[in-house]
């Protein structure tokens, strides 16, 4: 299977950004697209709601259905689901994208930032799966895709902002537990992580603006890995933590000149990527010190 036509993609946080364009690359296919977001009306600070993502996903040839949804609380969540089944008639693939950043140390991270985190990180991806999973086991080829990092227990990691980091690599013990307790069923729960920044609004907001977005990759390098994910038979690969510039090659792809950054120079190496793997790829990085929402 080279293609998502018909299928049906629940999309939490999709308004903008690595979602948004996970969700365009499926319309291209022909494929339906819940946005399953709170941006309802626009924000001045962030570009985007999940009516102007469905208004895109539309003109890119595919259907789509935008959905107010706190994935916090689970009554929206459930309402959410039950939505999106009632206007496509099921649920093949869940994307979690939904993320809360704040790069602070222990003593400067309010417990309400907190709790955000782990509610939105952790808990919003735990939530999502768990409603959407009873669908799940009715599709032909399902896929759970979270956008969080490999399982890298380093201190290096955890110790700048370890309430952020423990929410992020939370999102992927999910994919860990979900991948073996759904196994039998034929799910494929991975994550996807970049290999270098991605000019995101939490990257322009968070992390240096224009200056750090000219460092950084198009959300569609993203886009395009899981394209690749999510193509695959379900049966053929679960339980694992993958880079999407690995997942590119590996396709075959050798030319990353088209994802950025502009101007030609090198990007920066993302957060949260094993040693091993930036060792492992041809393309030259800098490094800086910094978080990926």
């Amino acid at each position: 299977m080279d293609s998502l036509k018909g299928k049906t993609l629940f999309i939490s946080g999709g308004s903008r950004g690595i979602g948004l364009a996970i969700a365009l690359r499926a319309a291209k296919d022909g494929a339906n697209i819940v946005i399953a977001a709170k941006t309802d009306k626009p924000n001045p600070k962030l570009p985007g709601t999940i009516h102007t993502a469905v208004e895109e996903i539309e003109k890119a040839g595919g259907q789509g259905l935008a959905v107010t949804c706190d994935i916090r609380e689970e009554a929206e969540v459930e309402a959410a689901v039950a939505k999106a089944v009632e206007r496509f008639g099921g649920i093949d693939i869940v994307v979690n994208n939904a993320s809360a950043i704040q790069l602070t140390g222990t003593l400067q991270t309010e417990m309400k930032r907190y709790d955000l985190m782990q509610g939105v990180n952790a808990r919003g991806t735990f939530l999502v799966s768990k409603t959407c999973i009873p669908h799940l086991k009715a599709a032909d080829n399902p896929h759970i895709l979270t956008l969080s990092p490999p399982l890298d227990m380093k201190a290096k990691w955890f110790a700048p902002h370890v309430a952020y980091s423990m929410a992020k690599f939370g999102m992927s013990l999910v994919t860990l537990g979900l991948a073996a307790e759904f196994e039998k069923d034929g799910i494929a729960a991975n994550s996807l992580w970049p290999l270098t920044a991605i000019d995101t609004a939490a990257v322009r907001n968070v992390l240096g603006g224009d200056q750090m977005a000219q460092m950084s990759r198009s959300p569609e390098i993203v886009a395009d890995a899981a394209h690749h994910i999510l193509t695959r038979p379900s049966r053929q690969m679960t339980g694992r933590f993958l880079i999407d510039e690995v997942v590119l090659r590996e396709a075959g792809v050798t030319d990353f000149s088209a994802y950025g950054p502009s101007g030609g120079g090198e990007p920066v190496a993302d957060f949260f990527v094993p040693d091993e793997v930036v060792a492992s790829v041809p393309t030259k990085l800098r490094h800086l010190s910094f978080g990926h929402g």
